[in-house]
This record gives structure tokens, C-alpha cells and sequence, in this order.
């Protein structure tokens, strides 16, 4: 292993070439989109952002005030206040959450048969049941907890008190059209998708199947000499963790030591999903997009627990080379204070069972776009600069995605020579952290790119990142999903796209 004691890079020559195992320990569905396809009402997962339009009214229902008061049925598909997320509790039976986090429900308090939104928790006077039209998905009913359906019988008036059968037709009031306007598919979402019966299975047999002792043989023998490897907080709690998620993933970052021992490759464990999410994206599990991270110090302290316990699992093996802290901050919903704090807490868990192993500290990230939409960019990863500069063996992760859908091939390429380079130059210092591009991939949004075209993107990233004074890791080693081929490091080396 490796000592501190001659400064922040006791082999300031070695550079980390990375592949990362993403979609593995922590589900991304886009990865493996067959993971998805057992699941029952499989559109209708945690986190599904819904409309619904009433056929008789002509309008959306909608949280008034975005919450904390009465359901109406005269909202625009333009509206925050008209989208619902479905907390899904089997494949036909739901809560609902609206713009400012109550759910919809039964007003217990009145007559029954009013239907608001003020329960901060759900409970049996928020469970609804989706009834869909068996010729027309997109046609539904929603019948309440007292047996009866929502119907709109004004653009006011919301009620859950029509009963009987239906003809699926415009003139009644119970009928909604319903739209998708959003959807996730993460960790939290596979296994509540399929529930406790099925999910076990399912997950322990992509687990063992997906990623195998083959890769890491695939790894080493392609000019890789890492891997990183994104896990969740519940693994923390394996073999029983808290529902809706399945034990065993333990097992399968137990045999990637095994194999990267045998194979001489080094492990980056990568704390992709913290409870709570810092940054409401499916790949850190969120259910439903909410971003909750970091808030309380129990929290903060919840997760250091999951460090101490990875970093005390593995401190003794060989190809621990270094512990990620959390992936992905999303600003400003992390502050740079609550990040802080967590960073030096984590840093302590580390050394108090490795005093060799790195540690990873993920800049904050935030929208290129002002409008909060679209891709991200690093945050002035600057910020972190104080922190680390008492840290021996702080290392700073920067993520560079380079897609812009605008820019032709050579400009897209001129980006990352240029302005890519310019800002890893900015943070990188004789006396600072090291710098690791932790994730960039090669593939480009331009329809007519050629073969060459990518391999020429790839090599000037990879020129550009092999700079970093920690180095690089490509996302990610693979996918099943022949429409994302250019995110599959194995298939860009095997096609001849990629040489290291």
C-alpha cells in the first residue's frame, strides 16, 4: 500500500485509468433497460411524474397553491401545481405527491368526500387505487380509500363520491387522460417495482451475472489499471436492509476485490447513492426526485456510518486505492457548509481504519443551463480548496460531459482541447488536492459524426484528462442498450474506437 509520508502524491508518475462498473451495485436504467421488463404496470414506478385531464372539464387536476389545500380540476399541462409523483405501493395501488411534498388525500376532517392535499405522510387516507382502461392505458379512474372514484364535477369541485361502471366515454366526469411527463429508474424504483417476493431474485441474479470475473480480466488486459465502483448506503445494512432494498450487492463488491486482486487492478469505492439523494436523480435513488440529502446532522452522520463501515471492510486489501466520499452534490440543494462538514467527517472515518487510502471528494455540480435544465457542469470545484489543504490525500472528482448538441464535431472537440483544459489547469496545483475526472465518455450528439470523428473525441480526452494528476475514469464499462453503444467503454475498445 501506499505512505503519505513524503507529501499529497507519493507516486506523483502513476495516473489512474478507470473504468466505471455504473449500472451494477446502484441500478441506472438506461444501462439495462431489460432490468425493467418483469415489473408489473412497469410505467407506473416510484417517482412517475403523472397528469391527468378531466374528459368532462377539459382541465388538469391540480394541487391549488401547489399544496396544502384543496385538489381542484382547473389546471393548464404547463403547470408544477397539475403534476402528481406516484409514491407506488404495489402494481395497482398509490400515493400521490404534489408540488410542495403533501400528498393527496381524503379530508378526514370534513365530509369525507373532499379531496386535498395537506399530509405531510401518507398514510390509508392517501392510498389510491389506478383503475385503467384495458383498450385506451391512457384512459384511467383513481378510486379513493372509501370505495368510491375522483370525479371533476366543476373546475372547483373535486369529490370522491361517484360510484358504478363506466363506458370509458367523454361524458364521464370520473375519466382522466392521463400523461407522462416524467419517469425514473433507479434503484429504488427496480426494487419496489417488482416488491419484496420478486425483487431479491431478480436483483441477486444481475448482480452475479452482469458484472463478472471476465471483466475484470477484460479490464487489465486493455491498458485499465482501475476500476470505480458505484455502491449505495444500503449496502451498509446487507443482509437486511431497509425496504424496498434486496441484500447481496455486499457479496458481489466482496468477489470485485477478489478479482481485481487476482488481476492487479486498483478499487475506487464510489458512495454514488446517499440516503436521502444529493441530487434527485435516479442514479443516487431517489424515489421520486426529491433531493434530501445533508439536511439534518443524523443524516450527515448516517452516512459517515456507511464509510466506516466500507473503508473498516476493506482498509486490509490490497486494491483499495480509494474511498469516494458521495457522487454528485447537486447545487444549491447541498450547501457548501453541510458538504464541508460531511467531508471532514468523512475524511476522518476513512484514516481512523486506512492511513493509505485516497480520499475522493466530489465537486459540487449544478446546470449549465440558468433555467435548472439540461446537463451538468462542475461548480468551481475551487470552493473545496480550503478543506483539503490540511487533508494528505485529498483528491478533488470533477465530472466532464461533453455533448453539446449544438457545437459541429470539431468544435466539440476544440471544447475540451481548449476549455476543458483550461479549467483542469485552473485546479490543478503543486501544493493543492489531486485532480481525477472521475467520469467523461466518448460519444458525441452529432447525427452525421463518423467513426473517426469519435475516435478523434476520445483521444483528445483522453489526452486532455490524462493531465489530471490522480487521472481519469470512462462512464462506463458497459451497457445493454444498443442505443447508448459510445457510453460502453468494452464496446468502444472491441470496435476499435478506444485504444489505451
Amino acid at each position: 500500500m501506499l505512505s503519505f509520508s513524503y507529501g499529497r502524491s507519493p507516486n506523483p508518475a502513476f495516473r489512474i485509468k478507470a473504468a466505471n462498473l455504473g449500472g451494477w451495485l446502484v441500478t441506472e436504467g438506461w444501462i439495462k433497460p431489460s432490468l425493467f421488463d418483469g415489473i408489473p404496470n412497469k410505467d407506473f414506478l416510484d417517482g412517475t411524474q403523472l397528469q391527468f385531464k378531466s374528459v368532462t372539464v377539459g382541465k388538469y387536476l391540480c394541487a391549488e397553491n401547489g399544496g396544502g389545500t384543496i385538489v381542484v380540476a382547473n389546471g393548464t399541462n404547463t403547470s408544477g401545481w397539475a403534476i402528481f409523483k406516484l409514491w407506488r405501493i404495489n402494481e395497482t395501488n398509490f400515493h400521490f405527491r404534489v408540488f410542495n411534498k403533501q400528498f393527496i388525500g381524503l379530508d378526514t376532517n370534513g365530509n369525507g368526500i373532499d379531496i386535498v392535499a395537506e399530509s405531510n405522510t401518507p398514510g390509508s387516507s392517501e392510498t389510491f387505487e389506478i383503475v385503467r382502461n384495458s383498450k385506451d392505458l391512457s384512459r384511467l379512474r383513481i378510486k379513493a380509500p372509501n370505495g368510491f372514484f375522483l370525479q371533476a364535477k366543476t373546475e372547483e369541485l373535486v369529490t370522491a363520491d361517484y360510484e358504478g361502471a363506466t363506458s370509458w366515454g367523454d361524458d364521464d366526469p370520473s375519466v382522466f387522460e392521463m400523461t407522462i411527463n416524467g419517469s425514473m429508474q433507479g434503484e429504488f424504483q427496480v426494487t419496489n417495482g417488482y416488491g419484496p417476493q420478486k425483487a431479491p431474485q431478480v436483483m441477486r441474479k444481475h448482480w452475479s451475472t452482469y458484472i463478472v470475473e471476465d471483466d475484470f480480466k477484460f479490464i487489465a488486459g486493455n491498458g485499465l489499471n482501475a476500476v470505480r465502483i458505484p455502491v449505495g448506503w444500503w449496502m451498509a445494512s446487507d443482509p437486511t436492509p431497509p425496504a424496498p432494498y434486496v441484500g447481496g450487492s455486499l457479496q458481489a463488491l466482496d468477489n470485485a476485490f477478489t478479482w481485481a486482486r487476482k488481476y492487479e487492478l486498483k478499487i475506487i469505492i464510489d458512495l454514488h447513492a446517499a440516503p436521502g439523494s444529493q441530487n434527485g436523480f435516479e442514479h443516487s435513488s431517489s424515489r421520486d426526485g426529491s433531493q434530501e440529502w445533508g439536511l439534518t446532522d443524523d443524516n450527515i452522520q448516517q452516512t459517515v456510518a456507511v464509510i466506516d463501515f466500507l473503508t473498516a471492510r476493506y482498509a486490509s486489501c490490497p486494491s483499495l486505492y480509494a474511498v469516494e466520499l458521495i457522487n454528485e452534490p447537486l447545487s444549491p440543494g447541498v450547501s457548501l457548509e453541510r458538504l464541508n462538514k460531511y467531508y471532514k467527517a468523512g475524511y476522518d472515518a476513512v484514516r481512523n481504519h486506512s492511513p493509505t487510502a485516497y480520499v475522493v471528494m466530489s465537486s459540487r455540480i449544478e446546470p449549465i443551463d440558468p433555467s435548472g435544465l439540461g446537463p451538468m457542469d462542475p461548480r468551481d470545484p475551487r470552493e473545496l480548496f480550503p478543506l483539503t489543504s490540511d487533508l494528505n490525500g485529498s483528491v478533488i472528482d470533477v465530472h466532464y460531459y461533453n455533448s453539446n448538441k449544438s457545437m459541429t464535431v470539431q468544435q466539440n472537440i476544440d471544447f475540451v482541447c481548449t476549455n476543458r483544459s483550461a479549467q483542469l489547469n485552473q485546479i490543478t496545483t503543486p501544493d493543492g488536492p489531486l485532480i481525477f475526472v472521475g467520469e467523461w465518455v466518448a460519444e458525441l450528439p452529432v447525427p452525421e459524426a463518423s467513426k473517426e470523428d469519435l475516435q478523434r473525441f476520445a483521444k483528445a480526452q483522453q489526452e486532455v484528462y490524462g493531465n489530471a494528476t490522480f487521472g481519469w475514469g470512462y462512464w462506463t464499462l458497459k451497457t445493454l442498450n444498443n442505443e447508448r453503444k459510445h457510453w460502453s467503454l468494452e464496446w468502444m475498445i472491441e470496435n476499435g474506437y478506444i485504444k489505451l
